[in-house]
């Protein structure tokens, strides 16, 4: 059952990737709890959602250890799923912190950085796409180093695998800076480059657009975490092409 902090409503978690995706440590307090569950005031841990899956890692409090399993969100919240380390329970084995605690939390670093040039190959790809194409991204879903992404293609062009995976591999090269923004909801919304897929999965509720921009090749409305330069991603392939339906062809990929 939630135990609330207090009566009032909960406060929303910080998410503080979005502002800096290399801060990999965080001190934040417990807001409310459920069963397994933890809500924070603050946390560096991202949960899953737009195609990019949550982090892992560990939480700490009164020398307790806890690896964290999940991180979802629910309206403002963002809550970590706590399993207590094996072997690495202090002398409160608590099922959660409680509410109140400042613990500290540390990502894995790995798995994050491995999502970060996962999620910027993406945009590399779907920017070469849309602008030799003009075709909008579908649908797609990643891991460390690999990932599906769908496009709106009939029969795909002529070449199409060559002539993409040697226009994204020029582009992650040409070490192009990544850049993060915020803007107004009505300015995004009057910009239909920055949301590009079919549809608008940017909640109503969101007053403020969170902007990733690929300099000189791609500016899109986006909530994930990146690297700071292309360079940074490594080589990218297309592992697989398969088709989805009429007008629809699944991209299966890999980031070395």
């Amino acid at each position: 059952m939630l135990e609330p902090a207090t009566a009032r409503s909960l406060p929303s978690t910080d998410q503080l990737y979005l502002r800096d995706a290399y801060q990999r440590t965080m001190a934040a307090e417990v807001i409310a709890t459920d069963a397994d569950r933890v809500a924070l005031d603050r946390t560096v841990f991202y949960a899953t959602g737009g195609g990019q899956p949550h982090d892992t890692g560990m939480i700490e409090w009164d020398d307790v250890r806890w690896l964290v399993t999940d991180v979802r969100s629910d309206g403002k919240l963002l809550w970590h799923t706590l399993a207590l380390q094996p072997g690495g329970a202090g002398p409160v084995a608590a099922a959660v912190p409680p509410i109140g605690a400042t613990v500290t939390g540390t990502i894995d670093w790995a798995r994050r950085h491995g999502l970060m040039r996962t999620h910027t190959m993406l945009h590399v790809m779907g920017g070469v796409i849309w602008n030799r194409w003009g075709v909008p991204a579908t649908g797609g879903n990643m891991e460390p180093l690999s990932a599906r992404m769908d496009f709106g293609f009939g029969p795909l062009p002529e070449r199409f695998r060559d002539e993409v995976t040697a226009a994204v591999n020029a582009e992650l090269e040409a070490d192009r800076p990544i850049t993060v923004s915020f803007l107004d909801r009505g300015a995004a919304d009057v910009d239909p480059a920055l949301l590009r897929t079919k549809v608008n999965l940017i909640p109503a509720s969101v007053t403020q657009v969170r902007v990733v921009d690929i300099v000189g090749l791609d500016r899109q409305a986006d909530g994930g975490t990146h690297v700071a330069s292309t360079a940074e991603v490594g080589r990218f392939e297309i592992t697989k092409t398969e088709s989805k339906g009429k007008g629809n062809k699944r991209l299966r990929l890999k980031v070395s």
